[in-house]
């Protein structure tokens, strides 16, 4: 291989080395935690609502910061709403 190849090399390979630095996310609190509810109602769509995607998928924890027991109790309030037809299987 010629030099100039072997530069171009090593250049994309230092170029992959730089990292930027990001500051800490801010730790995520559970909303429900906050606010005291002890269970999750299926029956309130508005609540629920900000925890599914447009296209009608239910949002995981690292997005949301919900704890994972409310996390368990929201998933279960989603499927009963969407099977009660409260909430759409699939978006618009």
């Amino acid at each position: 291989m010629s030099e100039a190849v072997k530069t171009e090399k090593t250049e994309k390979t230092e170029e992959k080395v730089v990292k930027k630095f990001r500051r800490p996310a801010k730790k995520k609190v559970c909303a429900f935690c906050v606010a005291g509810e002890k269970a999750i109602d299926y029956k309130d769509v508005a609540k629920i609502r900000k925890y599914i995607t447009e296209n009608g998928k239910i949002l995981p924890r690292r997005q949301t910061g919900v704890c994972a027991a409310h996390q368990r109790e929201l998933t279960n309030a989603i499927k009963r709403a969407r099977n009660m037809a409260l909430l759409p299987y699939i978006g618009d």
